[in-house]
């Protein structure tokens, strides 16, 4: 089994934008989290999901600002970032699942890092004020 793979980290500018790309194919649902140093995976913060109808969702912290989009033609998995804040420094992760989550669009369980089996190596943002 091929684990997700990021790409696209890198240093901007505050106000500025960057694209993360996620290599992934085959799964119900995908998200991107998101961890500070020293935080463990299982407190990471939802950044954003997609399931495999195409329905998004957003942490309130990131709506307006961030676009999450799926390519099935690439297997890819794009994170859209404008206006980026210092606060949204972070590593950023591609997590994945193959499983019904039930409802995706209500509740909180995309929110919840233990709901995806799969995960990549994680790449660094860094947004400088």
């Amino acid at each position: 089994q091929v684990q997700p793979v990021e790409s696209g980290g890198g240093s901007v500018q505050g106000g500025g934008s960057l694209t993360l790309s996620c290599a992934a194919s085959g799964y119900s649902y995908m998200a991107w989290f998101r961890q500070t140093p020293g935080q463990r995976r299982e407190v990471s913060e939802v950044v954003a999901g997609i399931n495999d109808r195409g329905t998004a969702r957003y942490a309130d912290s990131v709506k307006g600002r961030f676009t999450i989009s799926q390519d099935n033609t690439k297997n890819t998995l794009y994170l859209q970032m404008n206006n980026l804040k210092p606060e949204d420094t972070a590593m950023y992760y591609c997590a994945a699942d193959r499983r019904n989550i039930g409802f995706w669009t209500s509740g909180s369980a995309w929110s919840l890092p233990s709901r995806y089996r799969d995960w990549g190596q994680g790449t660094q943002v860094t947004v400088s004020a």
